[in-house]
């Protein structure tokens, strides 16, 4: 058992609530969060595969993408199923095992998004600003390098953490009001919570990421405008801002939720502040594989191509 024996309770586990105070609409919510789940599921799904099979999407940018649709994937399946069993069934049990690892999966593959994001802000950076020297820069090793510093990253980071709460005492209640297990939840259950380490690395690893990511669409921006063809800047400003919709969707409803989970907690209601958490997991990985799919040529062409392929042969075999 991984409570401490200060527990005043036999149980080893704990119980979500869901939403507080929006019990009666969890049925309500289960339904959207359904779709979203699957459009998650096979959006990503395609991505992945289209960018497997096509030798011509075998480019960093796309190696980014193809990593970011597995992220999006764990991050969904960490969260969704359990959601969904708590507003279809109001099945809120979680073991204490479950709870932690669904903890380390969530928060881990959260670090590597904003990873990722860092790194195609990166990849955007030398295509646009030093084309020239993008085979040479962006190199089959130098893409190694990057992909394992962005996971050794996430997991240098929840590593202490999960530790951390792990060894924490739960000596009160274990009614767990948020839909997930979220690391500030959880630790404010216990006797001695650890919630403010969360909140320092998350604010370090996040600021850090963001600036680094201004400073290259900045850059970007600067060399985009200078130049002389119109044509070859709408198509570098179409490219970026598709990432740029993509990591506001990631990075506002991210901040504002831990933020005001924090320092808000008396001015916004608490079904609010669930909400936004869920939101910042689910509608992200929802949305990631749309707007990639629909604003990148390639990957558009070949899913087209692929849907084109298997309606002329379900046609023939209808025949």
């Amino acid at each position: 058992m991984l409570a401490s024996p200060c527990n005043q309770t036999t149980d080893n586990s704990f119980i979500f609530v869901g939403i507080p105070g929006l019990e009666g609409a969890h049925l309500w919510l289960a339904a959207p969060l359904s779709f979203m789940y699957v459009v998650a599921l096979v959006g990503n799904t395609v991505i992945l595969t289209v960018i497997w099979v096509e030798p011509t999407l075998h480019e960093p940018m796309y190696y980014f993408l193809c990593i970011l649709a597995a992220v999006d994937i764990i991050m969904a399946t960490s969260v969704a199923p359990k959601m969904l069993s708590i507003f279809w069934s109001g099945d809120g049990v979680i073991t204490f095992t479950a709870c932690f690892v669904q903890m380390y999966v969530v928060h881990a593959a959260t670090a590597a998004e904003t990873g990722l994001l860092l790194a195609m802000a990166f990849d955007r950076y030398v295509a646009i600003c030093k084309p020239l020297h993008y085979q040479t820069i962006l190199t089959p090793k130098v893409m190694l390098g990057i992909g394992m510093a962005i996971m050794v990253r996430a997991i240098l980071i929840m590593t202490p953490l999960s530790c951390m709460v792990i060894r924490l005492p739960f000596c009160g209640s274990h009614m767990v009001p948020h839909s997930y297990c979220d690391h500030m939840a959880v630790a404010k259950l216990a006797c001695d919570g650890c919630s403010l380490y969360s909140l320092i690395f998350s604010s370090i690893i996040v600021g850090s990421d963001v600036s680094f990511i201004a400073t290259s669409y900045s850059l970007i921006l600067q060399t985009v405008f200078r130049l002389s063809s119109q044509d070859a800047r709408l198509k570098a400003l179409s490219t970026c801002g598709s990432h740029v919709g993509v990591m506001v969707l990631y990075y506002l409803p991210g901040m504002i939720s831990h933020y005001v989970e924090w320092f808000g907690q008396d001015v916004v209601p608490l079904h609010i502040q669930v909400l936004l958490a869920d939101f910042y997991l689910v509608i992200p990985p929802t949305l990631n594989p749309i707007i990639y799919g629909l604003r990148t040529k390639k990957i558009l062409d070949q899913v087209l191509g692929v849907l084109g392929n298997c309606w002329y042969i379900g046609s023939k075999l209808s025949l």
